[in-house]
């Protein structure tokens, strides 16, 4: 099994927490990226480290977390090598990984509850990449800026 790598915010922390147990429970290596508590932290830092960990392939996915998942998948997407996609559903989060590629996932927790959590990481981590006609079209993600 891949690497998978985990990070929040303090709003994210005891979701993060949980997810990580019963991932490493179910037989993942998780790279725990922090925080180590729910004391208040910049979310920045936090998706800005799961970014790095996944350009520099120390895990091949990663599961970000905040309060509503907003902020955190803007900031790990500030990597060109990220694809975070903020997911509410489990049909959200498998049609990111099928159409997207997606290689991380965004999490609310102050929107989903642990269920629909553990309904995304599932469907995140069970499913590939069609490719076909969507590999053109995720490939132009990474090619810099847009042109009119």
């Amino acid at each position: 099994m891949s690497i998978i790598a985990l990070a929040s915010d303090h709003a994210g922390h005891a979701l993060k927490t949980v997810l990580a147990s019963e991932l490493r429970a179910a037989g993942h290596e998780v790279l725990d990226l922090g925080p180590d508590s729910d004391a208040s932290v910049d979310y920045p830092d936090f998706g800005a480290a799961l970014g790095v960990a996944l350009a520099d392939g120390r895990a091949a996915r990663g599961i970000a977390v905040c309060g509503s998942g907003i902020g955190i998948s803007i900031a790990v997407n500030r990597n060109p090598a990220a694809r975070c996609a903020l997911v509410s559903s489990g049909l959200m989060a498998r049609l990111a990984r099928q159409h997207n590629d997606a290689n991380c996932i965004a999490l609310g927790s102050r929107l989903i509850g642990i269920d629909v959590a553990r309904d995304c990481v599932r469907e995140f981590l069970a499913t590939e990449f069609e490719g076909g006609r969507h590999a053109a079209r995720v490939s132009k993600l990474g090619s810099g800026p847009f042109e009119e």
